[in-house]
């Protein structure tokens, strides 16, 4: 048995082919962990969707930003010119695949291998309790009666700095925005959401969220995607001191697919990085 997260797949269908073919994946056996964003941009995100549904109990995936904004799409909130969501739309199963897709979980742990798995990150001044209890408000949201009013209220930067008295949509886009669209914040809990790029883009007193002094969960080992900038200007593997192994190596843009090999065997490994090599699938970011 192997466990293997896999970075951002993003409607690269035939790599995700190409890495699970590399790996030896057997879904009788083996265990699939995905950060998310599984749709948009690439060239295939219906035969994605199709092939991730058909893998079963062998999956475990969180929610990306993409994802939600397929959610949104679907729901006729938002529109879209990605051919690839715009598949799913027509799609006769495109039923089928939205409900699949909307009760997956914002965070995934596993307290027996030690991993945590979100899209983007977890907000630092938050224990992974609070995270788990945080995520779990919205995701019975997202899979229940409310999800279309959730999506009318899910865009925008504010609030920016997290409070226990926050409630109403504020609440929650708050905690959608942390967990799948989180980049940089200050010591005091201020998320910069409009700065995307690499680590030293920021403004002055903003840091990775994974940097921040006293995070409240630099023991865990998480695992996270969303930002192709920070994996193609910094070593992802020099991020394990932090704690952190930083997974979307930009697939979609011309970069590698990567998986994280975290089990192997009947035991925990240690962590193993393995790639492929991806044609640049797109140059500039679709709305």
């Amino acid at each position: 048995m192997a466990v293997y997260a896999i970075g951002d797949i993003q409607g690269c269908y035939e790599d995700l082919v190409r890495l699970l073919d590399k790996l030896h994946f057997n879904p009788a056996h083996d265990k699939l962990w995905l950060v998310g964003d599984l749709v948009s941009r690439g060239p295939d995100s219906l035969s994605t969707l199709r092939y991730l549904m058909s893998m079963g109990d062998a999956l475990v995936t969180v929610l990306g930003n993409h994802d939600l904004h397929l959610l949104a799409v679907d729901a006729g909130i938002k529109t879209s010119k990605d051919p690839g969501l715009l598949a799913i739309i027509d799609a006769d199963d495109r039923h089928q695949l939205i409900n699949w897709l909307r009760q997956h979980p914002l965070i995934h742990h596993d307290n027996e291998l030690g991993y945590t798995m979100v899209h983007a990150g977890i907000y630092p001044q938050w224990t992974l309790q609070q995270a788990q209890t945080y995520a779990h408000e919205l995701e019975r949201v997202l899979s229940g009666d409310q999800h279309y009013d959730f999506l009318e209220h899910m865009y925008g930067n504010s609030p920016v700095q997290w409070s226990d008295d926050l409630n109403g949509w504020d609440r929650l886009r708050f905690i959608c925005n942390s967990f799948t669209r989180m980049r940089f914040c200050n010591e005091a809990g201020m998320l910069d959401l409009d700065t995307k790029g690499a680590i030293g883009t920021q403004a002055e007193s903003f840091l990775p969220w994974y940097d921040i002094p006293q995070r409240k969960t630099r023991d865990l080992h998480i695992i996270f995607g969303h930002w192709s900038t920070l994996c193609l200007t910094v070593n992802a593997e020099d991020q394990k001191q932090h704690n952190v192994y930083p997974i979307d190596t930009g697939c979609v843009w011309g970069g590698k697919l990567t998986a994280l090999r975290i089990v192997q065997g009947i035991k925990k490994a240690e962590p193993e990085y393995i790639h492929i090599d991806c044609p640049a699938h797109r140059e500039a970011a679709l709305s």
